[in-house]
């Protein structure tokens, strides 16, 4: 019995030593992760508090953006009625534009007619018009200046 003991006890012993050597390394581990549990909490606390102010802040935004979006409501609104009082604009200075083209054209053709002093006697008595402004060096001034302002209005296009 004396051997059978002596086995059953190396036996014994021979598994105790990696049982003691594997508590021995799971102490050592657990003895880092309560060094480390304080650095964990306030990691955790950190999250949370990072949370909390991103869950705060969410209705903040949400103002924010509301009001930021009704005032570039009411811009784009401004601008799409500008952009339609410039097209109408537009519109008029081109026919403008044509009607004061049409003008010099038909200046032009009475100036090369031969025309009788009778012919330039109505329009002369229509009110603010004056024989003054009927001299030639005005007259070519006058339709250099048509000239360019329809040449500007044609830019604009």
């Amino acid at each position: 019995m004396d051997n059978l003991e002596l086995l059953i006890n190396l036996i014994i012993i021979a598994l105790l030593l990696p049982a003691i050597l594997f508590a021995y390394r799971l102490n050592k581990n657990l003895e880092v992760l309560r060094r480390n549990q304080s650095s964990l909490a306030q990691l955790v606390e950190a999250l949370n508090d990072a949370t909390f102010k991103a869950e705060n802040s969410i209705p903040k935004l949400k103002s924010v953006t509301e009001h930021s979006a009704e005032g570039l409501k009411e811009v784009v609104d401004s601008a799409k009625e500008l952009k339609d009082d410039l097209l109408f604009i537009n519109e008029r200075a081109d026919n403008l534009a044509d009607r004061l083209e049409q003008v010099i054209s038909d200046g032009r053709q009475i100036k090369t007619a031969p025309a009788s002093r009778e012919q330039f006697a109505a329009p002369l008595n229509q009110p603010g018009i004056s024989r003054e402004e009927d001299t030639p060096a005005i007259a070519d001034s006058r339709s250099e200046a048509e000239l360019e302002l329809l040449k500007a209005l044609r830019s604009i296009k």
